[in-house]
């Protein structure tokens, strides 16, 4: 009776362990504010979770148009402000790296003011742009990746 007891409580135990998948779980991470307060002023990846990526970006000025074709953005903005253009058709398009495409301008897409606070989120494929940025921006991105394994 006792090794059934014992048996029992090992494969509970087992069983907590591992996620849905059968496969284990993957610890918590934590990005002490220190290493965020500093990601807003070299931008970068904090936390690369295979498939997704949390990112800290600071924009001073416009950036060229893109469109991630095997990635969701969500972006939260932090601090300062932009005008984003989303959708419509890149015009100039050109290959970017991993499988993005960028370009120098968008036609038909719809501009928005965005600013602290705001949360925004583009699907793959759809084409976005930080047509004027007045003041510079502090926003988070979580990336999530539709080709990870």
């Amino acid at each position: 009776m006792r090794i059934c007891v014992c048996m029992g409580t090992l494969l509970v135990l087992v069983s907590l362990a591992l996620a849905a998948d059968g496969t284990a779980y993957k610890p918590a991470t934590v990005v002490k504010a220190d290493a965020v307060t500093a990601g807003f002023d070299k931008g970068g990846t904090l936390i690369d979770g295979g498939a997704f990526a949390v990112q800290t970006s600071r924009r001073v000025k416009p950036g060229g148009p893109e469109a991630h074709m095997n990635q969701d953005e969500v972006m939260y903005v932090v601090s300062g402000s932009a005008t984003l253009v989303t959708g419509g058709a890149i015009t100039g398009l050109h290959e970017g790296k991993n499988g993005n495409v960028g370009g120098t301008g968008i036609e038909g897409g719809v501009e928005q003011k965005i600013g602290k606070g705001d949360v925004v989120a583009v699907p793959k494929g759809t084409p976005h742009w930080f047509k004027e940025v007045p003041e510079p921006i502090n926003y988070y991105v979580v990336k999530v990746n539709h080709n990870a394994k």
